[in-house]
């Protein structure tokens, strides 16, 4: 069939641009996702209902079946999703969580420090993003529950934990796929003096987004800043209403399982203690295996640029099924226990991957429809050099808002900023490179078509759009002080002086939240 390329029209945009506010307005997910699927698979085929269909039914099957062969990527995403809901059921089941939130209580105190407890462990657990918010959502969810912390602000802590410390850390799937990119960059260019990974080095304080989005997170966990949307849920919880139970079962919520009483804390916490490091395991064999078929000697960046990120997790979490099921066998757990654990956590994660399909689908279409080139394309237009960095970042966060995908729009932006680096000022380049990097992260944490979105809500087990309009407020707010930071950046090509201007931005901020969280 014929398929349109909108990569120089603005209706390149209308497919996510529709599903996006049909989703905040509706609170209907999958219905909005499927209109712009089919709004964007007729604008690609000239509204052909015929073509359209095919088109849509191609794209549904080439999910799982593509190129003749499994789709691994999207499997084992889907597989380890499965794993990781019945590993949590089998953990809730087996008492452990119980016992884990009866054993923390001795030591938490109170909602601030399980608050912090949550965001530390969000740190910590910072190979990969969809990691971050599945398992440490699974480890704080009876710490926060306990202490009356709605979903949402839970869902918020690791979705600001999750891509936000990935994105500065070398050594995740983000630093490894972000160093491979630059590295590739800088050479076309001839930047060959410094190593890539130093470079990465340099850029991290020139990610002003991600920095003070954590720094904004660690206030409104200290100080309960809780604005906008997130005062009625943290209200909510206080009467024991943790996810606005009028709506239904949430993703990932296991609410109706029952629990043994010879639950010990060692059942949750060797579990993910094996998880994490089998999960690491795979990640550098698999990467070993990679650089050995290209003949290239072995190094842990190295490992992890070569790495299956998909495959990783998935195995991994067989690994911490089985520790799981162990445990809780070695705990007497009644056998018909243990089976309605599997069968329900397998169950919980449904709803998570109806939506994922239907995102992963829509990110198709956008990709068909050059979305991402289009946004690119804007900012070739004469702009001045001073406001390029800030205009980089606002484009990068558009981008990735309308795409969905930080990784797509860091794989279209980041090029586009080098060669206008290159054609003004080269030593600007680094900045510029940042602030796509930044905007992207931005863009990912407000769209309701973001898989670590999607998979953030589905760890805290909150409703998908709760999560996105109640994070939302606290993403405008780190996105408005980064955007100055790169504007004084762009006109100054001071790194101390946006750093400076973003700091006492942020102070401005704080305490604005706290005078208006006390209202």
């Amino acid at each position: 069939m014929m398929i349109i390329s909108y990569a120089d029209s603005a209706l390149s945009v209308l497919p996510p641009l529709v599903a996006i506010t049909l989703a905040i307005f509706t609170r209907k997910v999958l219905l909005s996702l499927g209109v712009g699927i089919i709004l964007g698979a007729l604008l690609l085929t000239d509204f052909a209902v015929v073509s359209s269909a095919e088109y849509i039914a191609t794209t549904v099957s080439q999910l799982v079946w593509k190129d003749a062969a499994l789709n691994s990527w999207n499997v084992y995403i889907l597989g380890f999703l499965i794993v990781l809901g019945m590993i949590t059921a089998l953990i809730t089941v087996s008492g452990s969580a119980r016992a884990f939130a009866d054993w923390a209580k001795l030591r938490i105190r109170n909602k601030r420090d399980a608050k912090l407890m949550t965001m530390f462990l969000g740190c910590v657990v910072f190979i990969d993003d969809y990691f971050n918010s599945l398992v440490v959502g699974s480890i704080s969810r009876p710490i926060t529950d306990r202490y009356h912390i709605s979903r949402a602000k839970l869902a918020y802590i690791l979705d600001s934990t999750a891509a936000p410390v990935c994105v500065i850390s070398p050594v995740s799937s983000w630093g490894a796929y972000i160093i491979a990119l630059i590295g590739g960059i800088l050479t076309t260019h001839g930047f060959t003096d410094s190593g890539h990974l130093s470079v990465f080095v340099q850029m991290i304080p020139m990610n002003f987004y991600a920095m003070f989005s954590l720094l904004l997170l660690l206030c409104v966990a200290a100080m309960s800043l809780d604005v906008g949307p997130m005062r009625q849920h943290e209200l909510n919880a206080l009467r024991g209403d943790l996810f606005d139970a009028s709506k239904g079962q949430p993703p990932g919520a296991t609410t109706d399982l029952p629990e043994a009483d010879t639950g010990k804390v060692m059942g949750l916490f060797l579990p993910i203690a094996i998880l994490v490091f089998a999960t690491v395991y795979f990640m550098v064999s698999s990467g070993a295996e990679a650089l050995a078929s290209n003949e290239l000697p072995f190094s842990v960046l190295g490992a992890f640029e070569n790495t299956d990120v998909s495959s990783s997790l998935f195995f991994g979490s067989l690994v911490g099924f089985v520790a799981t099921l162990g445990l809780a066998v070695q705990q007497k757990v009644a056998l018909s226990m243990l089976l309605r654990g599997i069968l329900v956590g397998a169950r919980s994660m449904l709803p998570a991957i109806y939506i994922l399909l239907f995102a992963w689908t829509i990110s198709s279409v956008i990709g068909q429809l050059e979305t991402g080139k289009y946004m690119a394309s804007l900012a070739t237009d004469n702009i001045p050099f001073a406001l390029l960095p800030a205009v980089l970042f606002l484009l990068a966060g558009v981008t990735a808002f309308a795409t969905g995908t930080s990784w797509g729009t860091f794989g279209i932006m980041l090029p586009i900023a080098a060669d206008m680096a290159m054609g003004s000022d080269s030593t600007m380049m680094l900045p510029m490179l940042a602030a796509v990097l930044s905007g992207a992260v931005f863009g990912d944490h407000c769209s309701p078509i973001s898989d670590t979105t999607i998979l953030s809500s589905t760890g805290a087990s909150c409703h998908h759009i709760d999560h996105v309009m109640t994070q939302l407020p606290y993403a405008l707010i780190a996105a408005a002080i980064s955007l100055v930071g790169y504007a004084v950046l762009g006109f100054t090509s001071s790194l101390m002086a946006g750093l400076f201007c973003c700091s006492v931005l942020f102070i401005i901020s704080i305490v604005v939240l706290h005078f208006w969280a006390k209202k």
